[in-house]
């Protein structure tokens, strides 16, 4: 739309189904790659990709003329069909319903890319479980626990 100016800066956050440790290093740069690539193809600006073997977190300015469900719908399924069709895993690979996502300001790009630049160093003191509560307690997003990852853990 003419004369429509934005700054929506996303970090998204999505798992794989029952948390298991199925993305493995020595494909996952490429799976970034890949995802990288559903993402450009969508006109997002993507700022970077990581994880470590059970999630991955993508920072990006989000165009708006998309919704962000569509988009991550978009990358879930592409990414788990493109794992799925190379036989990058044992099993069948899926990603947990569901993402998270949170916003952020101009200011803070610089600290979010560090942080998901770190997630092997950080996820070696801090586990996902307790990363990811935290996330949503910080932003103080309601939850029931019982619905977080819930064929995994119980509360």
């Amino acid at each position: 739309m003419a004369n429509s100016y934005t700054q929506i800066y996303i970090q998204a956050i999505f798992v794989v189904k029952s948390r298991k440790n199925l993305i493995h290093k020595s494909w996952k740069e490429q799976l970034h790659k890949y995802i990288n690539g559903i993402l450009q193809k969508n006109n997002q600006m993507v700022f970077i990709i990581n994880g470590v073997e059970d999630h991955v977190h993508i920072f990006f300015g989000l165009n708006p003329n998309q919704s962000l469900s569509e988009l991550m719908q978009r990358v879930k399924q592409g990414s788990s069909f493109w794992i799925n069709e190379n036989k990058l895993c044992s099993q069948k690979f899926s990603w947990q319903p569901g993402y998270a996502a949170f916003s952020y300001s101009k200011s803070h790009i610089p600290n979010v890319i560090r942080y998901i630049k770190n997630q092997e160093i950080h996820h070696k003191k801090v586990t996902f479980l307790k990363e990811y509560k935290a996330l949503l307690d910080k932003y103080e997003i309601d939850y029931n626990p019982k619905y977080l990852f819930k064929d995994v853990f119980k509360f």
